[in-house]
């Protein structure tokens, strides 16, 4: 069996973003290689899909993903295994790499425990780049040709314990909605701002409003999140410049709920911009829904969980995680369950660095555990699938 903390800790080295991803595909190809088993990729992104075949005969298809993707984050963790290319899988997308990788050996092994096909995805440009999209606009879920009957992923958390599996039937993620606002002023000197149109404060005037109109517009049951995660204006100490940048994040419950929310938002910064005599720029980027978990997987994921490694290994989620996920595209498609799991150091979890932190660390020791509850759920789907059983 291949050396799954091994290959994990490799990925993690060598982090790349978005679409382009050569090197990470590679690793993965190298590591799949010995099985023999036909490799489809893209030349549009670095994708990646490989199909298992059940030795029990003809059947349906289930789907399984990892996502691949690194962030533009410098890392900081100390580990002898650290990035040092200026990237970081700051979001675990390394071990979901290597656990997937895994599941596809399993698989390949216990291949006369099932009929039909596991096309396992391990796809790019989860991280705002529209890898999902791009993937199932070129059909690469339909490989094998036809449609899956599910599809399951995971997703570990650097402040859960490790080896916790959490689920729910319904939303697991949140919705999200990237945006920009932009504030276009006037630029001047800066001893004489009464010349100007000073698009900083005034931009710095909006994100508190937007941090307002969370804390008054959002409850415990039916959750808003919105951060402005970058802020960008001028040159220099001396000069006011004539436009200011904000890149926001907005997260909700649902699709509709995001919107709403957006759209109050805009309306809020149009006012205050134009009450200062700004005009104001927005854009909205990526707009995912939530990441929806059937009843049907939800009761596999618990039901597998608790047989392969006890109750008390898996908790119910009570809300969703705010966090997103294009894998929602995936599940629309198809239906299926997202499981997220514990992977913090050792200590306190709630006290660790969470996902995309420059110091988020995770417990490598869950990879082999994402590999059998991938391809434990693979081959109970398939299997419910051809002989009648509900699952």
């Amino acid at each position: 069996m291949i050396d799954l903390i091994e290959l994990r800790r490799t990925l993690h080295r060598t982090p790349e973003l978005a679409l382009d991803l050569p090197l990470t595909r590679q690793l993965l190809i190298d590591a799949l290689a010995p099985l023999g088993l036909e490799v489809h990729t893209s030349e549009s992104c670095s994708s990646l899909a490989v199909v298992v075949p059940g030795g029990g005969g003809p059947g349906p298809t289930v789907l399984l993903r990892a996502d691949m993707d690194g962030l533009p984050v410098a890392e900081d963790t100390g580990e002898e295994f650290s990035s040092a290319n200026g990237n970081m899988h700051a979001c675990g997308h390394d071990l979901h790499m290597a656990g997937l990788v895994g599941a596809v050996h399993e698989l390949h092994r216990r291949r006369d425990e099932f009929h039909g096909d596991v096309l396992a995805v391990f796809q790019p440009g989860e991280e705002g780049a529209g890898g999902a999209e791009l993937m199932i606009s070129e059909k690469a879920h339909l490989i094998t040709g036809q449609k899956p009957i599910a599809s399951y992923g995971v997703h570990v958390l650097s402040y859960v314990e490790a080896g916790k599996f959490c689920c729910r039937a319904g939303e697991v993620m949140g919705a999200a909605m990237l945006f920009e606002l932009e504030l276009l002023g006037r630029g001047g000197h800066a001893a004489r701002p009464h010349t100007a149109l000073d698009p900083v404060s005034t931009a710095a005037l909006v994100v508190q409003a937007i941090q307002t109109f969370v804390a008054q517009s959002s409850s415990p049951s039916d959750p808003i999140v919105v951060t402005v995660g970058s802020f960008t204006a001028g040159t220099a100490a001396n000069v006011i410049p004539s436009r200011a940048l904000l890149k926001v994040s907005l997260r909700a419950t649902s699709h509709e709920a995001a919107r709403r929310a957006y759209e109050k938002i805009r309306g809020i910064a149009t006012a205050i911009a134009e009450g200062f005599g700004l005009g104001l720029r927005a854009e909205v980027g990526p707009d995912l829904g939530p990441t929806v978990t059937d009843a049907a997987g939800a009761s596999l994921v618990r039901s597998t969980v608790t047989d392969l490694y006890g109750s008390e290994r898996y908790r119910e989620l009570v809300v969703p995680e705010m966090i997103s996920e294009d894998f929602s595209l995936f599940l629309e498609e198809t239906g299926g369950a997202f499981v997220l799991v514990g992977a913090a150091v050792q200590g306190e979890p709630h006290l660790q660095p969470t996902n995309h932190s420059p110091e988020a660390r995770f417990d490598d020791s869950v990879v082999p555990d994402i590999t059998n509850l991938l391809s434990e759920l693979a081959i109970r789907r398939l299997n419910s699938a051809t002989d009648g059983t509900k699952c």
